[in-house]
């Protein structure tokens, strides 16, 4: 179950660590590549928004299985899903060239 509150939490702690980073690019992307999962968060009518940055396959074997799995998680504040969905294509591990291709 998510607890949206543990997740804000998190996002802030990101923040936090990309706004004192000299590189704020290169920490994004060092954050995403800690975690098993990384949520994009982002206001959404009346509460939160979600999407899947990274780790879509350990939730759906989760979600398939029913069973509890452990994994580390985190998430990202951006402003609205289109930023998250830019994020996703832009941290993904596939050449530059395919991206731009898709």
């Amino acid at each position: 179950m998510l607890n949206f509150d543990e997740l804000r939490e998190l996002a802030a702690d990101v923040r936090v660590f990309v706004d004192v980073a000299e590189d704020k690019a290169e920490a994004l992307r060092t954050v995403i590549r800690a975690y098993d999962v990384v949520l994009a968060i982002f206001p959404s009518g009346d509460g939160m928004g979600l999407h899947v940055i990274k780790g879509k396959e350990i939730l759906d074997k989760i979600a398939k299985s029913r069973a509890h799995a452990t994994y580390s998680h985190t998430a990202i504040a951006v402003p609205d899903l289109e930023h998250a969905e830019v994020l996703k294509l832009l941290t993904m591990p596939t050449p530059v060239a395919q991206r731009i291709a898709a």
